[in-house]
């Protein structure tokens, strides 16, 4: 029997209630050209990562897929984790149209379990393939060359 309340489910359970979250309680992004521009940069690095990633080779989960590779190009060349990047950039756009404070909060707790699944993944990706940790010491977590 499949266990579906596992921590990588919650994790994932945790990121996407707190993404409808933030899409509900926003006023609107229409409101802000900053917000729409941070939110479209944010889904065009997504998209910019996925065409570095072959369908299969990830998982939404934090766990290792079988059959996976280490992507190290494209912006995987600079940032281990670039899809988080580009949640928390869009994100970031919601919330910059419209900032109250329980969207501040959401979108630092979405921030944290976003961490949390980029530390599991590190975790598991050392033991899986020995090459990890030299990609891990010449890249950064989220943001080029800074974090």
């Amino acid at each position: 029997m499949k266990e579906y309340f596992t921590y990588p489910h919650l994790l994932v359970t945790a990121q996407f209630g707190l993404i409808g979250l933030m899409i509900l309680f926003s006023h609107g992004i229409l409101y802000s050209q900053i917000a729409i521009v941070v939110l479209l940069a944010g889904a065009i690095f997504g998209f910019w990562a996925i065409t570095y990633n072959k369908l299969g080779n990830f998982h939404i989960r934090p766990v290792i897929k079988k059959g996976c590779s280490l992507i190290t190009t494209g912006p995987y060349r600079y940032i281990r984790h670039p899809m988080y990047t580009s949640v928390i950039v869009m994100m970031l756009g919601i919330f910059i149209s419209t900032p109250t404070l329980p969207e501040g909060i959401m979108l630092s707790l979405l921030i944290l379990v976003l961490n949390l699944k980029a530390r599991r993944e590190e975790r598991l990706w050392c033991g899986h393939d020995p090459e990890y940790l030299s990609y891990k010491k010449r890249t950064k977590l989220f943001i080029p060359f800074i974090l």
